[in-house]
């Protein structure tokens, strides 16, 4: 996924796709480059898929533990 895909996935399913990471934030798709945000959401305990893992999110909606 490119990030502009995984954002029209997110949000053609109702989802939002903002720009930051905060305590609001339920789950992060992290690709390569995610630094900073990455580093912010392992902070903040929010879950972190990576692409498999996010395919399997848009397919059962199951958030891997």
């Amino acid at each position: 996924f490119s990030r502009e895909e995984a954002r029209k996935a997110i949000t053609t399913r109702g989802g939002k796709s903002p720009e930051s990471v905060s305590v609001n934030t339920d789950v992060l798709i992290a690709g390569t480059g995610s630094g900073s945000k990455l580093t912010k959401a392992i902070e903040l305990g929010i879950p972190v898929l990576d692409e498999s893992e996010f395919e399997n999110f848009l397919t059962n909606g199951n958030i891997p533990n």
